[in-house]
């Protein structure tokens, strides 16, 4: 089965995995194989992140899938090829914003009693 199609100028490389598809538009000089790695990386990713990742961990935590793929890409191009920095990253994230978090709930109780 072929994953690469072309539409307009501009070749499409997608890949399922389970029930989902991943898609990307690239360029005709673009490497298709290089694009498939890239989306392989980023489920692996995903399924590290999530555990086992299906449509329901995107749909409700969609902020954590960009956030990843920012991890990964810039500007089109692979920032970080290290999966365990990649995580590091975005669990140094998550500690950052249960942080954030329980400032806010904190002053919003204390602001309730005063």
């Amino acid at each position: 089965m072929c994953s690469f199609l072309e539409w307009k100028d501009m070749k499409v490389v997608y890949k399922r995995y389970a029930s989902l598809y991943f898609c990307c538009a690239i360029e005709q000089k673009d490497n298709e194989l290089l694009t498939l790695e890239v989306i392989h990386r980023y489920v692996e990713l995903l399924d590290k992140y999530f555990g086992s990742v299906c449509e329901l961990d995107i749909i409700f935590n969609f902020e954590k899938a960009y956030f990843i793929l920012d991890e990964l890409m810039l500007g089109g191009e692979i920032q970080e090829t290290s999966k365990k920095n990649v995580l590091k990253a975005i669990a140094a994230q998550d500690l950052l914003q249960e942080v954030v978090h329980k400032e806010k709930d904190d002053s919003l109780v204390l602001d309730l009693r005063g």
